[in-house]
């Protein structure tokens, strides 16, 4: 991907994940690489009030080998499958978490409840 394009968003997690995406969900093959012809390309000029450490982005990870030989869309298919799947439980693991936490609310105000 262009790193040096204003929508670019790196993010390294405690675990040592790291996510590589454009803000504006443009590139249809991230983290390996925006279309060549990107509409929305903008050259990174300056970050103000940004205070930038000695860390490097890590490298990204070697794109697999069956998307090499595909130039058909076929890579960007399969992650628009997978992006409309995870938006469409979205709303069921919001509900399951809530009711969770609305479970875990309860056993504890009857622990807690004062008697009288």
């Amino acid at each position: 991907m262009r790193q040096d394009c204003k929508y670019f968003e790196s993010r390294t997690y405690r675990n040592g994940e790291t996510v590589r995406k454009c803000d504006l969900d443009l590139a249809p093959e991230a983290p390996w690489r925006c279309p060549a012809d990107c509409p929305k390309y903008t050259r990174r000029l300056a970050d103000v009030n940004w205070s930038h450490g000695s860390l490097v982005t890590p490298p990204t990870p070697d794109e697999p080998l069956d998307a090499l030989d595909r130039d058909d869309g076929s890579v960007a298919a399969v992650l628009d499958e997978a992006e409309d799947y995870i938006n469409s439980i979205g709303a069921q693991v919001v509900a399951d978490v809530q009711r969770e936490q609305g479970k875990t609310a309860g056993r504890l105000k009857r622990l807690f409840r004062r008697k009288g």
